[in-house]
């Protein structure tokens, strides 16, 4: 086995969480899989993996190695691709991300869609509440809520989304008004980890020379969408989301927004990937399929 089909077998025992996954994915067998992984530890003189009888996990050498070997499968695959020419039909595995909401909303069930019609390609989904990069981790296409800024990724605008503050009705009616962005300081809030844990920032205002930055009060801080609505609509104070991902709430009267005047600018969603993946025939294909549907679907919940 030559070391690029060992590191192959390295990104697949990753990419399923074992080496017997990685063996059935390959059609290797249990000896040639750790034949691979002790071929690769072999060369680089250190542990790659840390291995258990049921599960696997990275050494610090492992993790910089596996970024270095999803680079290098990538461009090969890219290479081979490009040779092939615009006749290729879209195959391989397609890697994207996105954030875990919205990448399970909005972005999964149009990669379904996808795999449906290109049989011969195969999907993996990374949702991760954090930005990661496309290159280092081999990822080919990304969707990404912010403002995006100036690199060699290829981006395409597909939406816009604005954050909303909401509460249940029944805490609304037994707390102060929240008439302005500094009444948010006197409430209890349900703030996520990965942003806003000791301050909410609100727009310009007249006469303001600056972005407010209100100091809020997180009784509970939390790491998913999910917990913090189910919080909200259970009465524990105010939370600071994306407006879609309240408005089954907000449509149900489990939670009303306040400050509808105050609150900040849209943000914008793009489409991405790193600089030369576009002319790989399944990232061309799936920007091709999905842009359209991404679109449609961000517009209709920026109506909700």
């Amino acid at each position: 086995m030559d070391r690029i089909d060992a590191m192959r077998v390295f990104v697949a025992a990753l990419d399923e969480g074992s080496l017997a996954g990685a063996g059935r994915r390959l059609g290797k067998s249990p000896t040639a899989v750790s034949r691979a992984i002790a071929l690769l530890e072999d060369h680089v003189g250190a542990e790659l993996l840390h291995r258990t009888t049921r599960t696997i996990r990275l050494s610090e050498a492992g993790e910089r190695y596996a970024a270095a070997c999803r680079r290098i499968l990538t461009d090969l695959e890219e290479a081979d691709l490009l040779a092939a020419g615009e006749t290729a039909a879209p195959r391989g595995l397609l890697t994207l991300t996105g954030p875990a909401f919205s990448g399970r909303q909005v972005l999964r069930p149009i990669i379904d869609d996808f795999l449906d019609q290109y049989p011969a390609v195969r999907a993996r989904l990374l949702l991760l509440d954090r930005h990661i990069s496309l290159v280092e981790e081999g990822i080919d296409i990304a969707l990404r809520i912010a403002h995006l800024p100036d690199s060699s990724l290829i981006a395409i605008r597909v939406g816009q989304v604005g954050r909303v503050v909401c509460a249940a009705p029944d805490y609304l009616r037994r707390h102060p008004k929240v008439t302005a962005p500094a009444d948010v300081a006197q409430h209890a809030c349900v703030s996520m980890t990965v942003s806003g844990q000791d301050h909410w920032t609100f727009p310009v205002q007249q006469g303001s020379t600056g972005l407010q930055q209100v100091r809020i009060q997180p009784r509970l801080l939390v790491n998913t969408v999910e917990a913090a609505v189910a919080s909200a609509v259970e009465g524990r104070g105010l939370t600071r989301l994306f407006a879609y991902q309240v408005a089954q709430e907000v449509q149900d009267g489990r939670l009303e927004i306040v400050l509808r005047d105050d609150d900040s600018a849209a943000l914008p969603v793009h489409l991405i990937t790193p600089e030369g993946r576009l002319s790989v025939p399944k990232v061309r294909s799936f920007f091709d399929f999905a842009v359209p549907r991404l679109k449609e679907g961000f517009a209709r919940m920026g109506r909700q």
